[in-house]
């Protein structure tokens, strides 16, 4: 009798092991996940290519009484960061977005865009403390560049020209955005297929 008492606490323990295992493993997939995440932005087709001239708009920011001029040729390369209030990978990506627009400020303005109600973005923009970003309202712009899901970057040069553009979901991706404006190509995916 003591025997099946034995054997049964051993199944017992047995199987609470095999739960522990499970979780730990499973912790483990999420992180690999994350580490595997795709390199570069996640190209679109849809839109004006890389390469074309951007459309150009001239449009109010909700955060300053200015006007921002996106699409023409100017002093600095300009990177539109389309966002969303309702969207969490928008925001995990804000302090990203601040330690690019203060590391490379010296060749790139920030712009945040965006479309919908302007109540919302105003209490968007109070929450999340960006009223030091220009931050435009407009759905011209999504629709010019084809925007079909957010965060969506594009890079525009200062002659005017689309110089990179995707979908991003890390620092890495809108990085690679960077590196495709200084590598003079598509993408980071164009340039690992030609090398």
């Amino acid at each position: 009798m003591t025997l099946i008492y034995f054997m049964l606490l051993f199944l017992f323990l047995v199987a609470i092991g095999l739960i522990v295992a499970f979780f730990v493993l499973a912790r483990q997939i999420g992180i690999l996940f994350e580490r595997i995440a795709p390199m570069g932005a996640m190209v679109s087709d849809h839109g004006p290519k890389v390469g074309d001239r951007s459309p150009s708009f001239m449009l109010s920011s909700l955060t300053a009484d200015e006007t921002v001029e996106v699409g023409v040729a100017r002093d600095k390369a300009m990177l539109v960061f389309f966002l969303s209030p309702t969207c969490p990978i928008c925001k995990k990506l804000l302090p990203i977005l601040r330690s690019v627009r203060d590391t490379e400020n010296d060749w790139m303005d920030v712009v945040l865009a965006s479309d919908g109600e302007e109540d919302k973005h105003r209490r968007f923009i109070a929450n999340a403390g960006l009223s030091d970003f220009p931050y435009v309202l407009s759905t011209e712009l999504g629709l010019a560049y084809r925007v079909a899901r957010l965060p969506f970057a594009v890079l525009v040069g200062k002659d005017g020209v689309i110089r990179s553009k995707g979908l991003v979901n890390s620092r890495e991706q809108l990085e690679s955005l960077f590196n495709a404006h200084d590598l003079g190509v598509d993408s980071i995916q164009a340039y690992l297929e030609n090398a």
